[in-house]
């Protein structure tokens, strides 16, 4: 097994480190860059919220610049994913998140402490663009929900070709890919002469959605590790942490 590594830039460490304790070949090729957007959150808002809730580990760290790692105690505080979880961790913020079956959206929407929000105030941390699943689903159950948007994600400027002749050359034939946008850099950067060897490739994905999205791309080797954390990603890789 020889593994591409696809986070953005600075996120693949923890699976560098296990991978290498473990003896597993990998190569990292970032396909998401994500970028600070000048967005500000303005302090008189910030005191109006009951609940943050953050999309990933880019929100929390963006944020935290942003607010000069001054996180507010009065919020409750909530993270889609175990990774995103950990990252407030470090923070000191101990957040409710996503079961370990459904480290998703649909995941958190789950939770008790989300089904009675009536009149709750929430902002959902988040970078530009995205899903709407949290915040419609919030308000219809009566929640005001509003969004502050952190980061922008972009592709990194790669050659297709050049990329996947590396990628191939490396032995390359498992993938992990972390979120639907990743998945959708990857396919659009693979040649079309070249999908059939990115269709043989075992790829690793973090949800049931991305799982859709990835059959929807023509993808069928795929396993759901249920989470985007180096743990979730280990397991579904067959490999046991040290």
């Amino acid at each position: 097994m020889k593994v591409l590594l696809t986070r953005p830039q600075g996120r693949n460490q923890a699976m560098e480190e296990q991978l290498s304790q473990c003896g597993v070949a990998y190569f990292v090729t970032p396909l998401l860059a994500v970028v600070e957007t000048t967005e500000q959150l303005s302090e008189s808002r910030l005191s109006c919220t009951d609940n943050l809730l953050f999309i990933s580990t880019n929100a929390v760290d963006f944020a935290a610049k942003k607010l000069a790692n001054s996180f507010p105690p009065h919020c409750r505080y909530f993270a889609v994913g175990q990774a995103t979880a950990d990252s407030l961790a470090l923070h000191n913020i101990n957040a409710l998140t996503a079961p370990d079956n459904s480290q998703d959206s649909e995941g958190l929407l789950s939770l008790a402490e989300l089904q009675h929000v009536k009149t709750q105030s929430f902002i959902i941390v988040r970078g530009v663009g995205g899903r709407e699943t949290l915040a419609e689903q919030l308000t219809e159950r009566g929640a005001k929900v509003s969004y502050w948007q952190v980061y922008q994600r972009t592709l990194p400027k790669l050659d297709g070709y050049d990329i996947c002749r590396q990628w191939q050359s490396f032995g390359i034939d498992t993938i992990v890919v972390t979120s639907g946008e990743i998945l959708s850099n990857l396919v659009a950067l693979v040649p079309k002469e070249l999908f059939a060897w990115l269709r043989s490739c075992h790829i690793i994905v973090p949800s049931s959605r991305v799982e859709i999205q990835a059959n929807a791309l023509g993808l069928n080797h795929i396993t759901n590790a249920n989470g985007a954390n180096t743990q979730a990603t280990l397991t579904s890789l067959g490999i046991n942490l040290l």
